[in-house]
């Protein structure tokens, strides 16, 4: 027999939909960094240009208001915690993704 709740099992939910969307958003947010960077002359000015710092920084800031605007959380739940999870998340993927796509060379 299961010990796992419905509560359980809506909060696991909820957290695999909110990680889903951070990871998504950092992907995302790599791939245009490396549109918006494909015309740079090298490598290392792409990787130094600060508007993909504001792509990702967008990336993040757009999430609260999509999960707040979702119900995923109550009010009283979104703490500093989730938004520290939210910003490593797509921070992390995004620096990932378009490291990848900066050492391969990418080019939209």
């Amino acid at each position: 027999m299961s010990t796992e709740s419905i509560s359980d099992r809506g909060e696991h939910v909820r957290s695999i939909g909110v990680t889903a969307l951070a990871a998504l958003a950092g992907v995302g947010a790599a791939f245009l960094s490396a549109v918006i960077t494909g015309d740079a002359a090298t490598v290392e000015a792409a990787a130094t240009d600060t508007r993909t710092y504001m792509i990702v920084l967008a990336a993040i800031l757009i999430q609260f208001p999509l999960i707040n605007a979702a119900g995923i959380y109550e009010e009283e739940e979104f703490g500093p915690k989730h938004y520290l999870f939210i910003s490593f998340m797509t921070f992390s993927l995004w620096f990932v993704v378009w490291g990848i796509l900066l050492t391969v060379e990418y080019t939209a």
